[in-house]
């Protein structure tokens, strides 16, 4: 029963990530979960709320204008579904576990929108740095609010220094100043002691991809590969099993 909550509240997490990517890169309010087509903005009944739901009762269509619904409201629903689904498995403990699940949904927000639009949005990173320093990191076993604010700090210059690095030597847009604001929020999530692994993490994670889609000429030397998406699955993976990868590696 507790993993069909937790896949629950992953699925209904997965339908406000939507939300929320579809209309803060807009800067808009969020809003009632709409038609995309710019010519329609039909709003959903509650019925269809939720992208799979909007399949199994619009068949996959707008019923307004038609427009076909796309694919990664349904990827993100799921993912998020089967992430949440897991926790319980995966952290024994209900408060760390619903900490680690809001951070996890925060992630994927971050994920969702740089890979559709280019964008690590100050409005997401930002409040969410401060809630995890003043707000959420006592309650963490390994984490207290002078642990997360040295995290942030330093999640911020470090990748400060290759942001600036990367635009003196690679030319500007090298890296984009949303990378170091995210390496600043996950600081603050993971604490002083976990940041720097991670974003170490991030980038092999990002080296070792890059040169697989460069490879199997997915993508090319002009092509924009986004570097939000490797430093927040690497923060992902250390949110759940940071410990056990630090005692591996220094055991």
């Amino acid at each position: 029963m507790n993993y069909l909550i937790w896949t629950l509240i992953g699925l209904i997490t997965g339908g406000v990530i939507n939300l929320l990517s579809d209309d803060l890169p807009e800067r808009r309010m969020p809003s009632i979960p709409h038609c995309h087509s710019e010519t329609c903005d039909h709003r959903y009944s509650p019925l269809g709320w939720l992208a799979i739901f909007r399949w199994a009762v619009y068949r996959g269509k707008c019923p307004e204008c038609g427009t076909p619904e796309r694919t990664r409201p349904i990827i993100t629903e799921v993912a998020t579904a089967t992430t949440f689904g897991l926790m319980p498995l995966l952290i024994a403990d209900p408060i760390p576990r619903a900490i680690i699940a809001f951070y996890l949904a925060v992630l994927i927000l971050i994920i969702v929108i740089d890979m559709e639009y280019r964008l690590i949005l100050h409005v997401v990173t930002v409040p969410v740095t401060l809630i995890a320093i003043f707000g959420l990191s006592w309650m963490l076993p390994e984490n207290n609010m002078r642990l997360a604010g040295l995290g942030a700090v330093v999640g911020f210059l470090f990748f400060y220094v290759l942001y600036w690095l990367g635009n003196r030597f690679y030319g500007q847009g090298a890296l984009g100043f949303g990378d170091v604001t995210l390496s600043m929020t996950m600081g603050a999530m993971l604490g002083f002691s976990f940041i720097v692994p991670t974003l170490i993490i991030g980038i092999l994670i990002g080296g070792v991809l890059s040169s697989l889609l460069l490879l199997t000429r997915i993508a090319n030397r002009s092509s924009y590969i986004p570097y939000g998406p490797f430093l927040a699955l690497a923060g992902m993976i250390m949110l759940i099993w940071g410990r056990p990868i630090l005692n591996w590696y220094f055991g």
